[in-house]
């Protein structure tokens, strides 16, 4: 390992602050390093000095960023997931945290039985019900666990979401809490670089981080 990069430094030091602001053991709370569309340039730094969980957008993109490279790390894709991409998510990630739709539960349980991989599964609920969002809406979530479980055979560990820009991000995140509470999911996915701190006080077990890593994406 190197020296840390100062802004990976910074944001794993923050981490650390608003989980014990908390009263939570900042290990309980995972950096997933958002790197879609970053340059190489930018990632290996963060990777060298003992980032392991990455998130990336689109399946295509990780797959030709690092293939080859994912001796102990941990990918997680964060975009959103077509149906018919469903096989190579399912070869390539560890965990998925954009099942939305029962089509896509379908697609995957399929992958899943196949391919005799089981990437962990987050159910990703569109909290401030964006039409232009994926997500499955917070009134239709506790039915679709349910189906996720019964109909599909799959396992969500946890839920994710991304509050809408313009509005205060903690009831957001209250909202998900609950969700998950009543259906006994035990992770949540939720802040990223503008209030991932606000996430660790509402119960994040782990964060998206980009630009505050990395710099504005290109």
């Amino acid at each position: 390992m190197t020296t840390p990069p100062p802004a990976y430094a910074d944001v794993v030091a923050r981490i650390g602050r608003a989980a014990q602001a908390a009263r939570r053991d900042p290990a309980s709370v995972t950096l997933v390093a958002v790197s879609k569309t970053q340059p190489w340039e930018a990632i290996e730094p963060v990777l060298s000095a003992g980032q392991r969980v990455f998130g990336e957008n689109r399946v295509q993109e990780a797959m030709a960023r690092w293939e080859g490279r994912t001796a102990d790390l941990t990918l997680h894709l964060i975009g959103p997931l077509q149906s018919n991409k469903a096989k190579e998510a399912v070869a390539f990630f560890d965990v998925i945290e954009t099942l939305d739709r029962e089509k896509l539960a379908r697609a995957l349980a399929d992958e899943l039985q196949k391919q005799g991989r089981a990437p962990r599964l987050y159910v990703q609920v569109n909290t401030g019900e964006e039409p232009q969002k994926a997500g499955v809406l917070p009134a239709d979530a506790d039915a679709f666990i349910a189906a996720c479980r019964t109909t599909y055979g799959l396992e969500p560990e946890g839920l994710m979401c991304i509050p809408p820009a313009e509005e205060p991000p903690g009831p957001h995140f209250a909202l998900l809490g609950k969700i998950a509470a009543r259906n006994g999911l035990a992770k949540l996915s939720m802040g990223m670089s503008g209030d991932f701190e606000t996430a660790i006080r509402f119960g994040a077990t782990s964060v998206r981080v980009g630009s505050a890593l990395f710099g504005a994406r290109s």
